[in-house]
């Protein structure tokens, strides 16, 4: 009876230690990610469900926060996505008010001014330099740039005018954008540095004092509401560029040269001080303006309900409808896993195009539609929320490149809602509609995971901290028809 036992246990270990190999070996997909089980044709499967797919605007009021990247410039020749036009108004302020330049007024010899940018890179075509203009903001310009936060879309709803140039057009190199300064007040790399008009220098250092401009924050934005940012398209229509305000990098620098209070010794080296950007006292405005008209887009935004190509365009831009109707009538399953495969359509190849200078977004976010309190929010059970680089990783969307189709570097984006599926087809969970989007600043709808999924659930946020700067990025993706590059739900599944 013994030996009986024996055998028998020895027959279950073995056998648990196949299952177990079986259920642990990477399946044949070159897009899935994890462990997936092999396709032995008895017990694990693999199937498509066909999906339907639409452009749609994503009507985003979108605000480009102070820690975000700030763009400037345009791109006119896109003929796929349309127009984009980015222009920037900041403040730049001294540390402390009243404010005064140190030394004797009267023995002040103005060096000059130069605007410093912190540059944090380009996104389109960088072969040809661009111009940068540089203007004052009028100070009887209706709005004020530290009053709130505008929506970039809309410029013309909230117009900021400008009076004067504060400084000869400026040429930005991208070969030597990155070029090390090194001089005696500061070591850096990654800066533009703009000399201001030395009729604005005088001002700054002589004109203004602590009687006047320099006396409070309210004075000094009175004589000087800030500086305008923008691109000249004659010289480089078809590149914006990055500008943090926050780091060090940025400020305006007045050089000069003065006596001491302290000794009658003439003071030949030259001395500086900077104004900076603070998060608590400076006001900032980002105007990304998108125009579509005329674009191979525009022709299908809300026009198709099962498009064979669909437009993702990073905020503010466009997202893309899908629909999963099979999802109904599958079969309660073990699901091993469900992902939503989102494969770029290429342009041509030897098309003279700006295709590779516009790279697809670095993220996309796949949410769910509650249509019956219009948000987009969270995939039931398989996006825990924003906890970390982790929880994004394992739910997908992060940008990968593949060779497909004869086509190199081909952007993919494949998101697991494996819990999700299982849901629908065992408990008879809600079936929702999706939305695609290329996310920088936005708000869903955070309702936790099974069983906790009655509450109303609370408002979590996707910053560019975990998915894109404003306005880099755009991707065609194929629709649910594409004959090459189509979306779909595949799902590797045991029967029960």
């Amino acid at each position: 009876m013994a030996s009986n036992n024996i055998v028998r246990n020895i027959l279950i270990s073995f056998a648990s230690l196949l299952t177990f190999s079986a259920c642990t070996k990477v399946g044949t997909t070159d897009l899935g990610l994890g462990l997936l089980p092999s396709l032995d044709y008895y017990n694990t499967k693999d199937t498509s469900l066909e999906v339907i797919t639409m452009t749609a605007d994503y009507p985003d009021t979108l605000r480009v926060f102070t820690g975000d990247y700030h763009v400037i410039g345009s791109i006119t020749d896109d003929a796929v996505f349309g127009t984009t036009k980015a222009t920037m108004f900041f403040q730049l302020k001294p540390d402390y008010f009243p404010f005064f330049i140190p030394g004797l007024t009267d023995s002040l010899v103005v060096d000059s001014a130069v605007l410093i940018l912190s540059y944090k890179g380009f996104y389109g075509d960088s072969t040809k330099p661009v111009v940068i203009n540089v203007r004052r903001i009028d100070a009887n310009t209706p709005l004020r740039v530290d009053s709130t936060k505008y929506p970039s879309n809309y410029p013309e709803l909230y117009p900021m005018q400008t009076d004067m140039a504060l400084a000869a057009p400026y040429t930005l190199d991208f070969t030597h954008a990155r070029d090390s300064v090194y001089n005696k007040f500061e070591a850096a790399v990654n800066q533009i540095r703009i000399p201001l008009n030395m009729s604005f220098a005088n001002l700054l250092m002589k004109g203004y004092d602590s009687n006047g401009a320099y006396h409070s924050d309210t004075t000094l934005r009175s004589y000087f509401p800030g500086f305008a940012l923008s691109t000249d398209p004659s010289s480089n229509k078809n590149v914006l560029i990055q500008i943090s305000l926050l780091d060090t990098n940025t400020k305006l620098a007045l050089y000069y040269k003065s006596t001491s209070a302290n000794t009658s010794v003439y003071q030949r080296d030259t001395a500086v001080v900077n104004f900076k950007f603070s998060v608590f006292d400076n006001g900032d405005v980002n105007f990304i303006k998108r125009n579509t008209a005329g674009s191979e887009m525009a022709r299908h935004i809300n026009q198709n309900l099962n498009d064979s190509l669909v437009y993702v365009q990073t905020s503010p831009g466009t997202m893309v409808k899908i629909k999963i109707p099979g999802l109904k009538a599958f079969k309660n399953k073990i699901i091993h896993r469900a992902e939503l495969l989102a494969l770029q359509v290429p342009a041509s190849k030897g098309a003279n195009s700006l295709e590779p200078y516009l790279l697809p977004p670095n993220y996309l976010f796949l949410g769910a539609y509650d249509s019956v309190n219009k948000v987009i929010r969270n995939v039931p059970n398989d996006f825990d929320g924003i906890t970390g680089t982790a929880t994004l990783s394992h739910f997908g969307g992060r940008v990968q490149y593949k060779s497909l189709n004869g086509y190199d570097n081909v952007a993919t984006y494949n998101f697991s809602i494996s819990r999700y599926v299982q849901g629908v087809i065992s408990r008879s969970d809600s079936v929702f509609d999706f939305r695609i989007l290329a996310p920088v600043n936005d708000s869903i709808q955070f309702v936790p995971p099974h069983p906790y999924n009655t509450n109303s659930g609370v408002v979590n946020y996707l910053s560019t901290s975990s998915g894109n700067q404003p306005a880099m990025g755009r991707v065609r993706l194929g629709g649910g028809t594409h004959s090459k590059f189509r979306m779909r739900l595949h799902i590797y599944y045991s029967d029960l």
